[in-house]
């Protein structure tokens, strides 16, 4: 195992071996250390909402589109740009979905800093 690689592979197998999402939201955490990697995550999802919003208020469904865009866009540009790791949306597509949703959550409640 390649040193350099080594503290990247054993998160990867951390993520993939949670058997709830109680045991998954703590390691997604540790993936999300960088400040300005939360930041994007938080800037995406405010313009992913913002994105639905538009959808319902207009009807055309290609806010739909625009809100993945941004939301997938701003987390994996956090993620490789910054935190220089893969998302874990590779690893565990749904529990990261529900990841980001809980860490907005926390980052409004004053749980994760950003």
């Amino acid at each position: 195992m390649n040193p350099a690689t080594a503290p990247q592979q054993v998160a990867d197998a951390d993520i993939r071996a949670a058997r709830s999402f109680a045991e998954f939201y703590p390691l997604y955490l540790r993936e999300h250390s960088d400040r300005t990697c939360r930041r994007l995550h938080f800037a995406g999802s405010t313009l992913a909402l913002l994105c639905i919003a538009m959808l319902i208020a207009s009807g055309r469904p290609q806010y739909l589109l625009y809100g993945l865009l941004c939301g997938y866009g701003f987390a994996w540009l956090g993620h490789f740009g910054f935190e220089k790791n893969k998302p874990a949306s590779f690893k565990r597509p749904l529990y990261s979905f529900m990841g980001d949703w809980a860490m907005y959550r926390d980052i409004w409640l004053g749980r994760v800093k950003i």
